[in-house]
């Protein structure tokens, strides 16, 4: 045992990937369960509250879009499904700890879609948010989540340029267009800088997650660099950012803000979020309803596997 842990160890300091056969830590295996899962399911759940605009986007170049990415998300979940699933859980456990309650997935997705300008909202702050975390996790350790992150990472890249485009049409539009853009940049700005994590000094993952080079880097540095870049382009759109006490730091020559409201945080993963039920009552009606897909498919592939064995 000694042996497979230098082992380990030896591979994670030269930077060579921990692939599903290799030994590894069972905490290291814990931790890429949890994590995976709930980047799976983030995805999954972070469809809802998109779809519901499809039918409602202003024009049918924006349904096509809309509808192109909404499919992404569901093929990323498909792609991080199938990573956790070389780590030993099974899909089925996957989604009955979602249902149940009993996994996380990323805050963001509890709040609700009110106007267009959200659309737009999403893609620039939501799918920003998200391209800086993968890129970097999308070095991590452990092969079969890397490497499907760097599809994700691509398609996402698309996903922020359709909402910047959304934005940036709505804010050289009419007085009432940019309003609601600015509106919308009010209720998303707090909550992405939320889908960061706490500070690092009070995540209970982060030491591990870093040790075992999951994460590459930590929550406030990424942070920060959304914080940077984010700011400046909401100087090219017009826009204002909600926060009285944003200033630049000359020194770091960065953007500092101020305190994030953990307690919202806190209250939202915990299940108290505006769209928290609403998200879990569509998820679990969607796997209810669509059972008889999978007892089809399971037929088939019984009977399939009876001829296979006869022949």
């Amino acid at each position: 045992m000694v042996d497979l842990e230098l082992t380990f160890e030896k591979n994670l300091s030269i930077g060579q990937k921990i692939e599903p056969r290799d030994w590894m830590p069972e905490n290291y295996r814990k931790q890429l369960i949890r994590l995976i899962s709930q980047h799976a399911h983030s995805e999954i759940v972070g469809m809802l509250p998109e779809g519901n605009w499809i039918t409602r986007a202003p024009s049918l170049r924006r349904k096509i879009a809309l509808l192109a990415k909404v499919q992404d998300e569901a093929g990323h979940g498909l792609y991080l499904y199938c990573a956790a699933e070389t780590l030993g859980i099974s899909r089925e456990e996957m989604f009955d700890q979602l249902h149940t309650k009993k996994a996380k997935y990323s805050s963001i997705f509890n709040y609700p879609t009110l106007t267009w300008a959200d659309i737009g909202m999403i893609g620039w702050l939501v799918d920003g948010a998200a391209i800086i975390n993968q890129t970097t996790m999308a070095k991590c350790s452990y092969g079969p989540y890397s490497r499907g992150l760097l599809r994700i990472c691509k398609e996402e890249n698309f996903h922020k340029i359709q909402g910047m485009e959304i934005v940036g049409i709505l804010c050289s539009g009419t007085n009432e267009q940019k309003e609601m853009a600015q509106e919308s940049l009010n209720r998303w700005w707090w909550p992405s800088l939320m889908m960061f994590g706490p500070h690092d000094t009070n995540s209970p993952n982060s030491s591990d997650l870093m040790k075992w080079k999951i994460k590459i880097k930590s929550n406030d540095e990424l942070r920060q660099r959304f914080v940077d870049m984010t700011v400046e382009q909401a100087k090219v759109f017009g826009l204002t950012i909600p926060d009285p006490e944003l200033k630049f730091n000359t020194e770091t020559r960065s953007w500092e803000t101020g305190e994030i409201n953990w307690d919202e945080f806190y209250s939202v993963i915990n299940g108290n979020g505006l769209c928290n039920n609403e998200r879990i009552s569509a998820r679990r009606s969607a796997y209810e309803d669509n059972s008889w897909v999978r007892d089809a498919a399971t037929s088939y592939k019984i009977k399939k596997n009876k001829k296979a064995e006869a022949a």
